[in-house]
């Protein structure tokens, strides 16, 4: 029996079993500069065993809330990744002074169900 992937432009190989999605409110109006960090971002994770891809979204209606959301083949490589020294590299982007909400961040972890 043949393998059958539903997936526009996705390829068997690079298909997301799970999704990491964290949450956070910015507190004190550094919106602006959050933006900046993510699209000026180093990439560290890009090449990290298992990883698919990343989208940070930010609601219209409320641009001080993000959403980082991140594919990955499975939650192993997420978890591997979460413990890298590139991780906590990852976060040398964070603008100094950022406050956030508190009670707002949170991460939660998905199935991948469907493309």
């Amino acid at each position: 029996m043949e393998e059958c992937v539903e997936s526009v432009g996705v390829s068997p190989e690079h298909s997301a079993g799970f999704v990491a999605v964290s949450k956070f409110v910015v507190a004190n109006g550094m919106s602006e500069e959050i933006r900046r960090a993510f699209r000026e971002r180093p990439h560290l994770v890009d090449g990290a065993p298992g990883y698919v891809r990343m989208d940070v979204i930010s609601p219209l209606d409320r641009p001080e809330e993000f959403w980082l959301i991140t594919y990955w083949r499975d939650e192993e490589s997420f978890r591997v990744w979460h413990r890298s020294h590139e991780y906590h590299d990852s976060h040398r982007g964070i603008p100094k002074g950022l406050k956030l909400v508190p009670g707002t961040a949170e991460v939660r972890r998905f199935e991948h169900v469907s493309f």
